[in-house]
């Protein structure tokens, strides 16, 4: 076409000024000529056939500018640091209690820590976040997702500090009650950003990596621990929250956060950054957020709301109710105490090996879920995570039952192998279903209104029961046996697999709204269905 017959078109469907870095779907249409309409004085119309005058628009909905996953999945994984740090930390009392006990030559005390002792140092962490997820809860509320996150390098460097220069046990109780309050942190307000910062078709996903990234620093301990001194372990596992700190001091805060303290143009900003697009392409969304926040806050703003709101009391109900599961597993008394169940067994393999060897499957394990949870659902992994539980610690309390009280030596010795087996299959599918996803329904269930609240006491109700559970195992173990001990997480794990069955929703590939509708009782709309799955209109 010469350059001429372009003179009397006119371009009415521009390319946005970012599109050189952007990818967009476009669709065909077609410019259509009619007739220039004009009006005259006394309201009559006349047509002009005029060549070359485009009056209609071009068609754009479908023009949508693509954007990435990538700085969201970088910005969890920074935030998971702060929980790997947490899993080096609880990971170092399986090397580190038997040398306490035994009284190696490079203990920091001069006597050897009773069987009392050992579990109050395991335990006191569960105490220690029990009592800061109240004050986490508040931090993320008043100063913001990020900052109160970063927050938890000041008491892990405390921590690491009195452990450095322990010397009396008193010491360890005050370092590991320190310890509780930076878990506290980590468990209350990691959940919550990543919540808030991912994208519906990623959420599930991101979600999960709090547990892939515990598994993480749980294995750095048991690799770690048996192999090197007191003083370089503890200088090893400071050094992670140090690391953390660094990393995610560059991540964006939470829109969802700089929306509710009014900094509209700050949560523009994050949100392009993490979506990957332009500020323009990030303005519905960021509508969107708003819309929510402002009905949110119309009505829930005490604490009282978490128990008289249907949907906000079901919420808190249901992630308690998770989180009181996943401790009922009994999985801090196996990580916590893995050498020496593995002693207590009797089974010929190092169980500082045995213990690596677990921790690496944990690892492997834990990079499942991301990659399925947002394709299969919450329901059917916490389902196939707890029968894996409840007949792998079955299986194990049949192993002690047969050694401690059959005492039939013929039979364990031809199944000295079960125990390695029911503790490995016991972390895998532990490590798939109610390990991660207690967590990341916790931070897809709430209203933001009450989102920090309500995170404080599901995180409070998790590590009070962890700590019971841990401190007192020991006793119903020393009193009824220990197969009587994994008999009863096997019945808790039933009734999870129940209450995941006939009671708990599913919140897959669901937004805010919808999953608040259905706690409250009201059913979909046609307005809650995106375009995507309406036809378009051509």
């Amino acid at each position: 076409m010469e350059t001429g017959a372009l003179e009397g078109w006119s371009v009415i469907c521009p390319v946005p000024a970012s599109s050189s870095s952007a990818v967009y779907e476009t669709t065909t249409t077609t410019l259509v000529k009619e007739p220039y309409v004009e009006s005259t004085t006394n309201g009559e119309d006349y047509r002009k056939s005029t060549f070359g005058i485009v009056t209609s628009k071009c068609s754009v909905p479908e023009m949508v500018e693509k954007g990435s996953t990538l700085l969201q999945y970088v910005a969890a994984a920074a935030a998971n640091l702060s929980v790997m740090a947490t899993g080096a930390m609880l990971g170092w009392t399986s090397p580190m209690l038997d040398r306490l006990i035994k009284k190696t030559d490079d203990s920091p005390l001069d006597r050897p820590i009773t069987m009392d002792e050992s579990s109050w140092i395991g335990s006191l962490v569960a105490l220690g976040a029990a009592g800061g997820s109240f004050l986490a809860g508040y931090a993320a509320e008043r100063f913001g997702r990020k900052y109160s996150l970063l927050f938890c390098v000041v008491p892990y460097s405390i921590g690491w500090a009195l452990i450095g220069t322990a010397s009396s046990v008193i010491q360890f109780y005050i370092a590991r009650i320190v310890f509780g309050i930076a878990l506290s942190f980590a468990f209350t307000v990691v959940p919550m950003y990543v919540g808030e910062i991912a994208e519906t078709s990623v959420r599930g996903a991101l979600g999960s990596f709090l547990q892939l990234f515990i598994t993480f620093g749980l294995l750095y301990s048991y690799v770690i621990g048996p192999y090197v001194s007191y003083t370089v372990f503890w200088i090893l596992c400071a050094c992670l929250p140090v690391i953390f700190f660094v990393l995610f001091l560059l991540m964006p805060e939470s829109p969802y956060y700089l929306i509710t303290k009014g900094n509209r143009e700050a949560a523009i900003a994050a949100l392009a950054k993490l979506r990957s697009k332009s500020e323009t392409a990030v303005q519905k969304e960021a509508d969107e957020i708003q819309d929510i926040l402002e009905e949110s806050m119309k009505t829930e703003t005490k604490i009282s709301d978490l128990f008289n709101v249907k949907a906000n009391f079901k919420a808190l109900l249901y992630t308690c109710l998770l989180a009181s599961f996943q401790q009922l597993t009994g999985i801090n008394v196996v990580l916590f105490y893995m050498q020496s169940i593995f002693a207590a067994t009797g089974s010929t393999m190092d169980s500082n090996v045995s213990t690596i060897i677990v921790g690496s499957v944990q690892v492997a394990a834990s990079f499942v879920t991301p990659l399925i949870v947002d394709r299969l659902g919450r329901r059917l992994l916490l389902i196939t995570s707890g029968i894996g539980e409840i007949v792998t610690l079955t299986a194990l309390g049949l192993f002690f039952y047969l050694k401690d009280v059959q005492k039939d030596e013929e039979v364990v010795l031809s199944i000295s192998w079960l125990p390695v087996v029911s503790l490995v299959i016991f972390i895998a599918t532990y490590c798939i279903g109610w390990g991660p996803l207690p967590w990341a329904v916790m931070g897809e269930m709430f209203a933001p209104a009450v989102k920090s609240k309500a995170s404080g006491i599901t995180v409070c109700m998790c590590w009070f029961l962890a700590f019971f559970i841990t401190k007192f195992s020991s006793n119903i173990t020393s009193t009824f046996g220990n197969h009587t001990t994994y008999w009863m997480f096997a019945v808790f794990c039933v009734l999870s697999v129940l209450f995941t069955l006939f009671i708990l929703p599913e919140t897959k590939g669901k937004s805010l709204e919808q999953i608040q509708n259905e706690l409250s009782g009201v059913k979909p709309t046609m307005s809650e269905f995106t375009n995507s799955d309406l036809p378009t209109k051509q």
